[in-house]
């Protein structure tokens, strides 16, 4: 059954443009770059805590998921693999420039997270935003993972290489921490 002109086109599974990228379609790399830039970009700047950084992130996963493409073992699951190198390249810039993250969360590039413009909104969103900066690197990645991509343990286990435990400890304390960073009245 061939599609008429003017039907909404349906984009390929991820195997089909992981097959297509490693036959030299560049334009096949670049339908996977759309497809996760928005969502695993704001996963970057949620723990990095700036736009340059996340966006600098973001790039060298790109690269280095393009480069070793014939390293993705099961192209139906590419999502996963990018993920995996992009909170490696996280981690990596975190650890490369010695940054702070608690004292870091740039509130004029926050606008993108999907919150209202409302007066009071921007409040709430400033002091997630602060509180998440407040985190330990490792709670915060948790956390995000959990509460933000909406992930099971056993795939953020799968993801960060930590054991289920480990994660579910991490999430834990990211909760309690962020409570007390945020006060009863934000709680959950």
């Amino acid at each position: 059954m061939t599609a008429s002109p003017g039907l909404l086109q349906v984009s390929p599974p991820d195997a089909e443009l992981v097959e297509r990228v490693r036959q030299g379609d560049l334009d096949a790399f670049g339908l996977l770059m759309t497809r996760y830039r928005l969502r695993f970009g704001r996963y970057a700047f949620h723990l990095l805590g700036n736009e340059s950084d996340a966006e600098e992130a973001l790039q060298d996963a790109f690269i280095r998921a393009y480069r070793s493409i014939d390293r993705c073992r099961h192209p139906e699951r590419f999502a996963a693999w990018l993920f995996r190198i992009l909170i490696n390249r996280c981690r990596t810039a975190a650890v490369r420039r010695g940054r702070e993250l608690a004292r870091r969360a740039p509130l004029e590039a926050a606008n993108g997270v999907g919150v209202t413009d409302s007066a009071e909104a921007a409040m709430h969103r400033d002091d997630i935003l602060l509180g998440l900066a407040g985190l330990v690197p490792e709670q915060r990645e948790a956390f995000l993972l959990k509460y933000v991509e909406e992930l099971s343990y056993e795939e953020m286990a799968e993801l960060t290489g930590a054991g289920e435990s480990a994660l579910k400890m991490r999430v834990k304390r990211a909760c309690e921490r962020l409570r007390d960073l945020l006060g009863d009245h934000h709680a959950t």
